[in-house]
């Protein structure tokens, strides 16, 4: 993947809304030695998305995944509001686009795909959910071809290849997630790449804020058509998780944001990883799953033939 300020994070929390933030023009390079800071701030970025997707989980299994994800888009667009009508231009100049469909429908896109991995949380759990969601830097590698007609050399194939071999071994034929719950996360995967690939399609013509306001006002419409039929009030308890929801949501996304004004994209990328990690232990210590060795090999697979194409994708683009 080339080296895009607004191609979108591996961490698809489906709390986060994950979209590219409004980053900044820098006057100058970045400075080298705040790299370590951008590091730290994506692994805490990872970490509070993690949550989030606990929060969902907690959430998704009292309530329907469409009105839970309905209210933490309308916070995330009044989020977003507040945020663009600090840069430059303001929401005057956010709300102009040139590709005004595929913003729409891009943002759409993401909102769906955050409903379905909401519903993934509740009937295969966090680990196994995100294990197979792993597979979604293939997807992008895969699809770059026949979507923004980019050349996908054979070593690159090669490890979409392995990486499909990684998914395989995560579903384990015969028994674990094989079932059609399964198709949920991979599903989510293949809408979170097609969004990942939209976003570095009208990166050519809008600049990253215009793409940040879409994505939040797409998916909040979107959101309300289909939640709104489902709306019911939260107990008193579940509002607290809800307020817990939301300001992950919007920290977050805060510290996103800080980690791409001090370094790269690219130099990022691989640490959003630890989103798997933390979810994992979330997942085992919270709520009592299960790391079955298959998923464990299986996911270590995936990613490392993620690494290896983006490392590919950095090198052809450089």
């Amino acid at each position: 993947m080339p080296d895009d300020p607004n191609a979108p994070p591996y961490a698809a929390s489906a709390a986060s809304a994950s979209a590219p933030p409004p980053i900044p023009p820098r006057t100058r390079p970045p400075v080298r030695d705040r790299t370590g800071l951008a590091i730290l701030l994506m692994c805490a970025t990872s970490f509070i998305f993690a949550l989030q997707d606990g929060f969902s989980r907690v959430l998704g299994e009292g309530y329907p995944p469409a009105l839970v994800v309905m209210i933490r888009y309308w916070v995330f667009a009044v989020f977003v509001i507040a945020l663009v009508s600090r840069q430059p231009g303001g929401l005057k100049r956010a709300i102009r686009t040139r590709r005004p469909v595929t913003q729409i429908l891009r943002g759409v896109i993401l909102a769906l795909e955050v409903m379905i991995m909401v519903e993934a949380f509740v009937r295969l759990g966090l680990v196994e959910t995100h294990a197979v969601f792993t597979a979604y830097p293939l997807l992008v590698a895969a699809l770059s071809g026949p979507v923004l007609g980019e050349k996908v050399g054979w070593r690159r194939w090669t490890a979409i290849g392995i990486g499909f071999a990684g998914i395989l071994v995560i579903l384990n034929p015969g028994g674990g997630v094989l079932q059609i719950e399964a198709l949920l996360p991979f599903v989510a995967a293949l809408m979170f790449a097609l969004y990942g690939l939209l976003t570095r399609h009208v990166s050519r013509d809008d600049p990253s804020m215009v793409s940040f306001f879409w994505t939040a006002i797409a998916g909040a419409v979107a959101m309300t058509a289909v939640g709104i039929w489902d709306w019911q009030w939260l107990a008193p308890i579940d509002w607290l998780w809800m307020v817990g929801l939301c300001l992950c949501g919007m920290s977050s996304h805060y510290l996103l944001i800080r980690a791409y004004e001090l370094a790269e994209a690219s130099a990022l990328q691989p640490f959003a990883y630890t989103q798997l990690v933390w979810v994992s232990i979330l997942g085992v210590v919270v709520f009592s799953e299960v790391l079955r060795p298959n998923v464990v090999v299986g996911a270590v697979i995936v990613v490392l033939a993620g690494l290896f194409t983006l490392w590919r994708a950095r090198v052809k683009s450089a």
